[in-house]
């Protein structure tokens, strides 16, 4: 592993004056919920600490040996979008938000028991540094596009790419943005030494030291995802190399200790941080998710379909994304809709609705079930899974003055449904069926969704609370499995099922049918699509 230190003037969070504000004052608790809070973290004899860098904010949490949450703090994180398409973040200002954060834990809880700390984060985002470990422009995130061309041209020069990575090479992928660095920002490309996913920067501002793991770095597209390690032939086809690339672990695995000087300002001992996860992966750990078969349909404002596997499994003619487990000698298969539940959001405020569960309630009440069916294709910014088509456009079909905004909202719900459904049936061609389905998300309050998402999918579907932190919560857990060396069993456990929606299968049979004509429109519309 590699030490950097910082000799320079620039700022370096390793070397700079402790000159931060703290904010651990920026809501306001009743005495009796601080105290409360306190005494229970005072009665707990050691803790775990887990960091989950989102792109909106960044999200701090204690919890107990048994999981619990004893304590949480976040900060918001806002985006530049200096062009269109671009999207970047100043990754400086991930760590004024992580210090905060921990400051403020630091005000009212002892960290001296803290025994290791987690990471998650955002995914395929670019922090290069230079030799002297500064940041040399600002980080790429994954939801930039502008690389589109640099992804297509390293897919013609490693014709094996696909084979390698499991994965067809995306814009949203980091391997496409450093080739376009090379071609549009040649002086900063030269002075790359080091690149760095965004809770790995968070890693080398805590210890000074190069590493990540497996999950997260699946998602470069540099990495033979089959052998867990780095291909020397994708990092040339972009013009780096291993001496670019941090070290690798798995995400279980002691990467590092926090350096003295962070962990006097923070309170702490110079405890480990293990290797972490991805979002995806550490929040699958947060749901306990580990067994090959155990699956979750996420709905946020992306879909997001995650099944675990034994093995390397690939699907990339139907863009399903194939990256290793953030748990040892594991894979997973996902499959990624880009706008679901931002579905229900934008149309409940076109029909007038006052808010999502009112849209809703909308739906349920919509008339003639199989009699003049509008139809709604919900690919609002593009889709993922299975098309793999960034001008695909949202549609509504078959409107008739009959139908009114009950008709609307319906189509709306059974819309994002199908094209969940086609996700998850892309997966399961890869490596069979699930074994269980944990439902969750911010979209899963509705029960009448709940159900409709078991009765278009034909499969059971467990409704799961407690999965609100569960990328943090994943970091937590994979910490203390790296500190304390514990089966995975006995802590990465699963959330607890408030309800288990069996399918309506004469439902199911309907739905089938309505799912064709909404798969034969996609099919008439795309030609289309490329023209507007």
């Amino acid at each position: 592993m590699l030490l950097k230190t910082s000799p320079g003037s620039s700022y370096h969070p390793l070397r700079a004056p402790y000159c931060f504000s703290l904010f651990f004052c920026s809501s306001f608790l009743p005495f009796f919920i601080l105290f409360s809070v306190s005494s229970r973290t005072n009665s707990i004899s050691e803790m775990f600490l887990g960091i989950d860098l989102g792109t909106s904010g960044i999200k701090v949490v204690l919890t107990s040996p048994s999981g619990e949450i004893l304590a949480s703090e976040s900060r918001q994180l806002s985006v530049s979008r200096p062009r269109p398409l671009w999207n970047e973040q100043d990754p400086e200002d991930w760590w004024k938000a992580l210090d905060s954060s921990v400051l403020a834990l630091k005000a009212k809880h002892d960290m001296k028991k803290v025994k290791g700390v987690g990471l998650s984060g955002q995914m395929h985002g670019s922090v290069l540094l230079d030799k002297s470990g500064h940041v040399i422009r600002p980080c790429i995130l994954w939801c930039d596009g502008r690389c589109a061309a640099e992804c297509k041209e390293i897919e013609r020069n490693v014709p094996t790419s696909r084979t390698i990575t499991g994965n067809i090479i995306m814009p949203g992928f980091t391997a496409g943005k450093l080739l376009w660095v090379k071609k549009n920002e040649p002086e900063n490309f030269e002075k790359v030494d080091m690149v760095l996913l965004p809770k790995d920067y968070l890693r080398f501002c805590m210890s000074g030291v190069y590493a990540s793991e497996m999950s997260d770095s699946s998602g470069t597209m540099w990495m033979d995802v089959k052998k867990r390690d780095w291909s020397d032939e994708i990092l040339r086809a972009t013009f780096l190399s291993r001496k670019n690339m941090p070290k690798l672990f798995e995400g279980s695995e002691v990467t590092a200790n926090i350096s003295e000087k962070i962990a006097s300002r923070w309170g702490m001992n110079q405890v480990p941080i293990v290797g972490g996860g991805g979002d995806n992966e550490a929040g699958a750990v947060g749901c306990g998710l580990f067994n090959p078969g155990q699956a979750m349909l996420s709905l946020g404002t992306s879909g997001v379909y995650f099944m675990v596997s034994d093995g390397f499994y690939s699907n990339t003619e139907e863009a399903v994304h194939s990256f290793c487990h953030a748990l040892p000698k594991r894979w997973h298969l996902m499959s990624v809709m880009l706008s679901c539940a931002v579905c229900l959001d934008w149309a409940s405020k076109l029909t007038g609705c006052t808010s999502v569960s009112q849209f809703v309630d909308e739906a349920s009440k919509a008339r003639d079930f199989d009699k003049r069916p509008v139809f709604f294709l919900p690919y609002l910014e593009g889709e993922r899974t299975p098309h793999n088509n960034p001008d695909a456009k949202g549609v509504f079909f078959g409107l008739t003055s009959d139908h009114k905004r009950p008709e609307l909202a319906r189509s709306v719900l059974e819309g994002v449904s199908f094209a969940l459904a086609q996700g998850m049936d892309a997966v399961h061609k890869c490596c069979g069926m699930p074994s269980s389905i944990s439902l969750i998300g911010g979209g899963t309050k509705s029960p009448f969704w709940r159900q409709m998402l078991a009765d278009v999918s034909g499969l059971p579907l467990n409704y799961c609370v407690g999965s609100e932190v569960g990328p943090s919560l994943g970091a937590c857990r994979l910490a203390q499995l790296g500190v304390e060396k514990q089966p995975i069993e006995q802590v990465v456990t699963p959330l607890k099922v408030q309800q288990v929606h069996q399918p309506d299968m004469a439902r199911h049979e309907a739905y089938q049918k309505r799912r064709k004509v909404f798969e034969d429109l996609y099919k008439a519309l795309k030609p289309v699509y490329g023209k507007l």
